[in-house]
């Protein structure tokens, strides 16, 4: 049942339902009750990001890690500008004046960049939690969930559209052996390959934020195998092969 018009119910008979609606969307909710909920982490701190109308303070991405906490700066094109950092869960966005951003922003990335940066009034500004969420099942029946309605990931490796992606491909090829030659393999396999490479995505965006954002309650030990680790990512070619493989996208 959808409710097309956002008042009148109706039924949509087919032979196949994609649920592309996100993760508060009802596909999600009818896999799980046939399956059970998901599985569920969510980090103890989220993300500020500040819009501005500024041009990139770099052409390439910079994550930042230091002392004070995580930083991102992105570009959405050459006069607009996307900046995060780090901050507690209890942070809220009202806040944060534009010159605490800035401050803080600066103070947390490279000082080369810090004294190119240009600032501006943020024209949105807001905070992003982060958690990991996979449900346990991608199907049923005939039920298909993709993209976000079926798992989230920390924005840290930028692998939330990537995923979405995957998943289209492998229904795509389910739907099309199904349909058009009959065959029922790769449809009744859905959820168990689409799961894998979710998983296997999974942990890297789990690697990477463990790896780059200062947790509350860090033992001494922890925070020193955080520095190896980082250090033998900037040495350790085989490493940097492994990073590049899963940033830019495991093969489907």
């Amino acid at each position: 049942t959808a409710c097309l018009n956002g008042s009148d119910p109706c039924t949509i008979d087919c032979d196949y339902a994609v649920a592309c609606d996100g993760y508060h969307g009802l596909g999600r909710r009818v896999i799980e009750r046939m399956h059970g909920p998901g599985i569920e982490h969510s980090y103890p701190f989220g993300w500020l990001g500040v819009l501005s109308e500024t041009p990139p303070v770099s052409d390439e991405l910079i994550y930042a890690s230091s002392a004070r906490g995580f930083a991102l700066a992105s570009m959405r094109s050459p006069t607009l500008s996307r900046y995060y950092i780090q901050v507690p869960l209890a942070a809220r966005p009202e806040d944060w004046s534009d010159s605490d951003f800035w401050t803080e922003f600066k103070a947390r990335i490279p000082a080369d960049h810090a004294d190119s940066l240009i600032t501006g009034p943020a024209i949105e500004r807001s905070i992003a939690p982060l958690r990991s969420a996979i449900s346990i099942s991608l199907q049923s029946g005939h039920l298909l969930l993709c993209g976000d309605a079926g798992h989230i990931v920390p924005p840290t490796g930028a692998k939330g559209l990537n995923l979405a992606v995957s998943d289209v491909h492998y229904a795509h090829a389910a739907l099309l052996a199904r349909i058009r030659d009959n065959h029922h393999a790769l449809l009744a396999n859905y959820s168990t390959t689409a799961l894998r490479r979710v998983w296997q995505v999974s942990r890297f965006s789990w690697w990477m934020t463990n790896l780059l954002h200062r947790i509350d309650g860090q033992s001494h030990f922890d925070r020193r195998m955080q520095e190896s680790e980082f250090e033998h990512l900037c040495r350790n070619r085989s490493m940097q092969a492994v990073f590049a493989e899963n940033y830019t996208g495991l093969p489907y």
